[in-house]
């Protein structure tokens, strides 16, 4: 059986105590989904604000509050471009083979996938390790590392693949209602603003609102 799930690579400030966050490796990935638990969504939200607290030091940007969570929350809500690290995890459940996005891909670049599926057959997932997806007529290659020559591979058709990725996107839009109730309760001066860059970093609707 093959699996995909969207991920987040999970990046824990040092101290970081602005609301309560779930145990998690550093650097780990956390599979987002509706059915996280509070604490788990605490952490997404504070791994994506560390995503993007990197604000461009020019006149017409807006400065960094004094606050610690004004301050935290700063590029995630200012920054036009915002990156989300991670990316689709794909897991082949009979043969224990994992694809994992390598460094520097992220969630807003998942719509490569459909490359495969729709454009030029062929797509690349970051670095270190460097994955690699390729269509071969109905059939779709995963190489989860294309720098090695002995890379463990799955195989699925592609038919199969847009199926995966339709879930995936389902599963995005259930955890932004899910943040948005979450930020509702923990962030409730911030939470339409907190909302809609979850939403924007995600590459999706805020939830209640109409898709442009």
């Amino acid at each position: 059986m093959i699996v995909l799930h969207p991920v987040l690579e999970v990046f824990a400030p040092s101290g970081f105590a602005l609301w309560p966050v779930a145990e998690i490796e550093q650097y780990g990935f956390l599979p987002l989904s509706g059915a996280l638990a509070p604490a788990e969504v605490g952490t997404a939200v504070m791994s994506i604000a560390a995503h993007n607290d990197v604000v461009p030091a020019t006149d017409d940007h807006p400065s960094r509050p004094a606050d610690p969570l004004g301050g935290f929350l700063h590029g995630l809500l200012t920054m036009e471009d915002l990156v989300t690290s991670g990316g689709l995890r794909v897991t082949d459940t009979a043969s224990g083979i994992t694809l994992l996005p390598g460094c520097c891909n992220g969630l807003e670049e998942r719509r490569d996938w459909f490359d495969v599926l729709d454009g030029d057959g062929r797509a690349s997932f970051g670095h270190d390790p460097s994955p690699l997806a390729e269509r071969h007529g109905d059939a779709v290659r995963l190489t989860v590392d294309a720098d090695r020559d002995d890379s463990p591979v799955i195989e699925l058709a592609a038919g199969e693949l847009r199926r995966l990725l339709t879930g995936a996107e389902r599963d995005l839009t259930e955890f932004l209602d899910l943040a948005a109730a979450w930020a509702a309760r923990q962030l409730p001066d911030r939470a339409a603003p907190v909302t809609s860059a979850l939403a924007r970093a995600l590459l999706l609707c805020d939830p209640g609102l109409p898709c442009a």
